[in-house]
């Protein structure tokens, strides 16, 4: 028997990854299961997950690889159980289970087809040089299918929304920012390793996927009240963000243009570091709020800043990076698949003048977008007056989870300050796997990052951030020289009282967006109002007015639930057949022996 496990370029780079993304999760894990009911469960489960997800970057056979992608998917599943009290959370993890093992389904046919049946023959033994065309794209669709499922592509990413909210929060965060990475690795590792050199079709449509993952995530984050939901959607969004750098790769791969694409490829997992990061303290600070306030509601919450100011700081900062502002670690990497975008303007082929622009196009709207969300989502949440008895009374999560926060935000700090070292790293990796050496291009020096394009430009961090606190301190500086004045008045309210009542709401700051998107989002809009008199039939007399705004996803209502009624449908006929008498059983038999014989005589005489 062959080695089971080993050691691959990339699998360094995402065991890396594995550790940054564990570490401080463990730390806030710890101050967060004494709350937890099944807390024996919830550990168990937790070491199990860890651990199959590290079996899933060093598997060297089909059958570990097999065995620990299932393991970290019944593992996950399980910690989302955790605190199964309600239905929603039940459904949350079947819904979860199925799409997972459809994945899964897809992945070992992918192997069975790639290996020939030999599920404990080392990957070095597969030769992949032996598959036509039409295998390598079955193989393709396989790995695609298996794996971009699990990492939530568009269409593939319905569970998300579900399962984030319904998990306990280390879990969300693992999940989100560590477990989509452990998929994107898996489909990085096969293409790069087998399926080379591929047509430029496969490229392109990753890139579509990629950008189609951006727009769709971050649209309905923005109308997302659940606050857990709404950084599941932003998942989907920054995942399509890295497909968009991945698909760039493939297509300059085809092209012939390797500078280019190891510039691409490593524009791809320098997001991917990226969002593993700032997405882990963004769901470790939902956690935090969610934990203190028991509610996932946007709009119960408000001035946590106040009684929460590690949580709120470290939340605004991934906030920021997330929105990719300049100097963050978010804005590195988007800068780089920008970049990557910008270096193909001089292709001639029609579909790539097409898509690309496209794709561009997608990335400025997604940027945009998501400092919206992001305004939306910290202003509702800590900023104003409290909007319910639940935040009024929120304090500060313990010690052990501030820890974790602030760990996490050091790992974020670190994707910014130092991210050359980062970018060596990814650069080094890469050429395991035929790309050149692109240092000297990417890195003239330490402090800049350059871009590798004719027409590129560069970006120094270090700079912009000195600049950034030198620009702060000097205007801190002139205030005290002028002695510059502080007036504090109370908010104006039309006249009347200031309280939460007459805030901003999550509804209505998305209501334009929601408005100019309502062929997408079709929304289905309620408003409840509560009469002073019971008896009043005016229509102007009443004491409150409640607006609901329900917004339906995309794919459930169209390809979902469209299966599902053809599955239905199929299922009915054939019981129907297979409780026919036996006398229809006969005439069924005739029919279609009359029909072979008819169609015999037609094939013969022609």
């Amino acid at each position: 028997m062959d080695t089971w496990f080993a050691l691959t370029p990339l699998g360094a780079v995402f065991l890396f990854l594995l550790a940054l993304g564990v570490i401080p999760n463990a730390v806030y894990a710890y101050g967060y299961a004494p709350h937890l009911q099944r807390r024996g469960h919830f550990i168990l489960f937790y070491v199990l997950f860890v651990a199959a997800m590290a079996g899933v970057v060093l598997a060297n056979t089909p059958v570990t690889f097999l065995f620990s992608w299932e393991m970290m998917s019944l593992t996950s599943w399980q910690l989302i159980l955790t605190e199964a009290k309600a239905d929603k959370t039940r459904q949350a993890a079947r819904f979860y289970f199925l799409m997972t093992h459809l994945g899964f389904a897809a992945l070992l046919m992918f192997f069975l087809l790639a290996s020939g049946g030999h599920l404990f023959h080392a990957f070095g033994l597969i030769h992949p040089e032996q598959w036509d065309t039409a295998t390598r794209w079955t193989l393709f669709a396989l790995l695609a299918f298996g794996t971009l499922s699990k990492a939530g592509v568009v269409p593939l990413h319905v569970w998300l929304p579900y399962a984030h909210p319904a998990a306990p929060s280390p879990v969300s965060a693992l999940m989100s920012g560590v477990m989509l990475k452990i998929a994107l690795f898996a489909f990085m590792q096969f293409l790069l390793t087998w399926l080379q050199p591929w047509p430029l079709a496969w490229g392109m449509i990753v890139l579509i996927l990629g950008a189609l993952s951006a727009l769709i995530g971050v649209l309905y984050a923005l109308v997302e009240h659940d606050l857990k939901a709404l950084l599941a959607n932003h998942s989907i969004e920054n995942i399509g963000i890295i497909l968009m750098a991945m698909g760039m790769g493939m297509i300059f791969t085809t092209l012939q243009l390797p500078i280019l694409a190891a510039f691409a490829w490593a524009a791809a997992l320098f997001h991917t570091f990226n969002h593993m990061a700032f997405k882990s303290l963004l769901f470790m600070g939902a956690g935090s709020v969610l934990h203190q306030t028991h509610t996932g509601q946007i709009e119960q919450y408000g001035g946590l800043v106040k009684t929460m100011p590690i949580t709120a700081l470290t939340f605004l900062f991934a906030a920021i990076s997330i929105s990719a502002l300049p100097p963050t670690n978010g804005f590195l990497s988007e800068w780089m698949v920008f970049q990557s975008l910008m270096g193909s303007t001089h292709f001639s082929n029609i579909s790539l003048q097409l898509v690309i622009p496209f794709t561009i196009f997608s990335l400025a709207l997604t940027g945009g977008l998501a400092i919206a969300c992001f305004a939306k989502a910290y202003g509702i949440t800590f900023l104003g007056l409290y909007r319910s008895e639940n935040a009024a009374h929120a304090h500060e999560v313990n010690r052990s989870m501030q820890l974790g926060m602030v760990l996490m935000a050091a790992v974020v700090t670190s994707l910014m300050l130092i991210a050359p070292a980062y970018l060596q790293h990814f650069v080094q990796a890469l050429q395991g796997y035929g790309y050149p050496n692109i240092l000297p291009q990417l890195l003239p020096d330490q402090w800049r990052i350059h871009s590798v394009g004719n027409n590129g430009g560069q970006v120094a961090p270090l700079l912009l951030l000195g600049l950034l606190i030198g620009i702060t301190l000097l205007l801190y500086a002139a205030a005290r020289w002028f002695k510059v004045r502080t007036r504090a008045y109370h908010t104006w309210a039309c006249g009347g009282e200031t309280t939460a009542r007459n805030q901003y709401t999550a509804t209505g700051f998305a209501g334009p967006i929601r408005v100019f998107f309502s062929w997408l989002y079709r929304p289905e809009e309620a408003v409840a109002r509560h009469h002073h008199d019971q008896h009043s039939h005016h229509e102007s007399k009443f004491a409150q007015a409640h607006h609901h705004v329900h917004v339906t996803p995309l794919f459930e209502p169209t390809l979902y639930e469209g299966v599902i009624r053809g599955v239905r449908l199929l299922s009915y006929n054939l019981y129907r057949i297979a409780h026919y008498e036996s006398f229809r059983y006969s005439g069924m038999i005739l029919v279609v022996l009359m029909l072979l014989l008819l169609a015999y005589r037609f094939g013969a005489t022609s």
